[in-house]
């Protein structure tokens, strides 16, 4: 049986093929909406009142191309039956 991604759920495994620091540290999947999308997350720190803390940074792209329907022509809304 095959695994299924559950809406509104993700999972973040631990990037083992980084070689650069512009690489994710953590790679992943979620399903949002009942679109599935890659997950990349960066560890990184900032500095607040001289302390450093640790945050994560996400970004995320579609798993596939996200077919749009095409826009209806305004010319298909037109009557026909105009006289000119």
């Amino acid at each position: 049986m095959a695994y299924e991604q559950k809406e509104l759920t993700g999972a973040l495994f631990k990037n083992d093929q980084k070689e650069d620091e512009t690489h994710s540290d953590f790679n992943g999947s979620a399903k949002i909406g009942g679109n599935e999308y890659w997950i990349n997350c960066w560890t990184k720190t900032y500095e607040k009142d001289g302390t450093k803390r640790k945050y994560y940074s996400l970004s995320f792209r579609p798993k596939a191309a996200q077919v749009k329907a095409p826009m209806k022509s305004i010319i298909d809304d037109l009557d026909s039956d105009i006289p000119f």
